[in-house]
């Protein structure tokens, strides 16, 4: 027989491994990724791995062994932990510089007129919706019901504006939600707005959303004409004003533009294919 001094020098690392999984089977925590560690026919069960190493700098400082586990920081094996991903900035999240998106631009009376759409990612906290609220205002942009900065906390907004010339760029239509409304099938929504300044200009341009699967959407003016918009890529000199396209970070709805000829303004939309 030997004696316990001996059996304790010779005790190899493999040994101190399954005295510790002996140890670990009476801790009543939950099971880790699931391996199996097998010795001599017994199968023993793998314990979350903060366990293991609690016990292994006790094992390590009593008999001198020097331990390394699979998985765990500093350890060699082929294993990998789990390292939890830090939540993004708000610069990822576009909480203070929105994604943008060109729908359409044109030219009335010597000046340039066009559609842009905003999404403002969604503030985490009061600090990031005081900031958030302070941006759009030098945007001059007023998100739907928020009165106060607060009101923004968990909620997207976005605006789409239409800017013709040097003035600043008005919002025409806008809200601020939890989730994006999910639009399909013929669904639409649409505003008229002008196209620059005075009364000839007015309802010749609309601007409404509609199912991501719409090919087609006809505009219809009151002088009996119609206008059709179109799925478009990208923006060219070729552009007639009126097309669908995707917004960079609006996942629910494509967006769209009729622009109306001169003498006439909007009577009707609808989604025709």
């Amino acid at each position: 027989m030997m004696s316990a001094d001996r059996e304790n020098h010779e005790m190899t690392q493999s040994d101190i491994a399954f005295l510790l999984a002996d140890a670990a089977d009476e801790v009543e925590i939950g099971i880790a990724p699931v391996q199996q560690v097998m010795r001599a026919g017994r199968r023993r069960r793998a314990r979350r791995w903060a366990v293991a190493a609690v016990t292994a700098a006790v094992v390590a400082g009593s008999t001198g062994a020097a331990l390394a586990f699979a998985g765990l920081p500093g350890g060699h094996g082929d294993r990998q932990g789990y390292v939890a991903k830090p939540p993004s900035p708000p610069r990822a999240r576009h909480v203070y510089d929105p994604q943008r998106t060109e729908l359409a631009r044109g030219t009335y009376r010597g000046k340039e007129w066009h559609v842009v759409v905003q999404v403002w990612g969604a503030p985490r906290d009061e600090a990031e919706a005081d900031r958030q609220f302070d941006a759009m205002a030098a945007l001059g942009l007023e998100p739907a019901d928020a009165h106060k900065p607060a009101d923004l906390i968990g909620k997207v907004s976005f605006f789409a504006t239409r800017g013709w010339g040097d003035a600043r760029p008005e919002q025409v239509m806008f809200n601020t939600v939890r989730d994006f409304e999910n639009f399909a099938g013929t669904d639409l929504e649409a505003a008229a707005t002008r196209l620059g300044t005075g009364g000839e200009s007015s309802g010749r341009l609309v601007i409404g959303m509609v199912a991501r699967t719409a090919r087609q959407v006809t505009c219809h003016w009151k002088d009996g004409t119609v206008t059709v918009a179109e799925p478009a890529d990208g923006l060219s000199v070729h552009d007639t004003g009126s097309a669908i396209r995707p917004v960079a970070g609006f996942l629910k709805a494509n967006w769209f533009v009729c622009r109306a000829p001169a003498g006439t303004s909007y009577a009707a939309a609808e989604v025709t294919k």
